[in-house]
């Protein structure tokens, strides 16, 4: 029995041996002196005033009574709610006297509708074309992925003629997705979802074990169900960051909305807020900048709410389990 009791011991005790002398061997790391490095920190100082600067200067402006920017400051001297008040009862005075025409909270809706439509739709269609990319082979595969990177060579805005003619003569027989229609933009946003999503979304649907998918196959489970049950749910995190980033595009786009929407009520936030500053004597600032103030929300609370799905994919597989 003796024996039997003190081979662990025998065993165990070189082990910590030699643990510990590994732990003796690593030499703690010296922290830099700041003496040393000291041109590191104002560097990043410099960098961060230079980011916040702008933000800054919206954010006072917003809060200014003045109208214009050459009487904004940092630290407003008199702070007031009054552009804001403005934009959402559609109270606009110009720097001339004259009332504008500014429905705000119409532009806002139109910009979220078409923003929230556009990630939705883009999102799943380019989930479809990278599951189909990544998971079968078929002909033309390859030039079919080719095809999708050479098309985003060329802007968008590029082909702004041709899509207004598009949409002019399909209005005439689908009066739904005719000139002045919100689901008309968002068709043409959605012509761009087999891009960049694509490719994106196929590199991380390359890295699911395809053992998941033979073993469900096994199981009876269709193509279909494979990738609604088993694929989708495991690429929530980069699904989450294509649909942030179509939302962030659509929502900021200028170009293609201001040749498809015309009336006043129909404009997205960044062609009705144009309206704001495009004037030569009338500039509006103020109700600008707390109009730009507003128009983060959106974004920021669409971050806030795939945030833990977007720090689940940022930490997928540092730990090995």
């Amino acid at each position: 029995m003796s024996e039997v009791e003190l081979t662990p011991t025998a065993v165990t005790t070189p082990r910590i041996t030699a643990t510990v002398a590994a732990g003796e061997l690593k030499a703690p790391r010296n922290r830099p002196k700041l003496k040393d490095t000291w041109w590191r920190h104002v560097v990043a100082i410099i960098a961060i005033v230079i980011a916040l600067f702008p933000v800054i200067y919206i954010v006072s402006s917003a809060f200014n009574t003045q109208n214009n920017l050459q009487s904004a400051q940092v630290i407003p001297s008199h702070v007031t709610l009054d552009h804001f008040g403005a934009l959402i009862h559609n109270d606009v005075i110009a720097n001339t006297g004259a009332k504008q025409d500014v429905p705000y909270l119409h532009w806002y809706l139109n910009s979220v509708i078409i923003a929230l439509a556009t990630a939705i739709a883009s999102t799943l269609l380019g989930a479809l074309a990278a599951y189909a990319f990544s998971r079968f082979r078929f002909k033309g595969r390859r030039l079919g992925m080719l095809g999708l990177l050479l098309i985003q060579m060329f802007p968008q805005f590029v082909a702004v003629a041709a899509i207004y003619l598009i949409i002019l003569n399909l209005g005439s027989v689908f009066p739904q997705v005719g000139l002045n229609k919100l689901a008309a933009v968002v068709i043409i946003f959605l012509g761009g979802a087999m891009g960049v999503q694509a490719w994106l979304m196929k590199g991380f649907f390359d890295t699911i074990p395809a053992e998941l998918d033979e073993s469900a196959r096994v199981d009876g489970a269709t193509a279909a169900q494979i990738f609604w049950g088993v694929v989708l749910p495991l690429a929530a995190p980069v699904l989450a960051v294509v649909a942030l980033i179509s939302f962030v595009f659509t929502l900021n786009e200028f170009v293609i909305a201001s040749a498809i929407l015309q009336t006043t009520n129909h404009f997205t936030l960044p062609v009705g807020m144009n309206q704001l500053v495009s004037g030569q004597y009338d500039k509006t600032w103020g109700p600008f900048t707390a109009g730009a103030l507003l128009a983060a929300v959106p974004v920021a609370a669409l971050f806030m709410f795939l945030q833990r799905w977007i720090v689940s994919g940022l930490t997928a597989g540092s730990v090995k389990g």
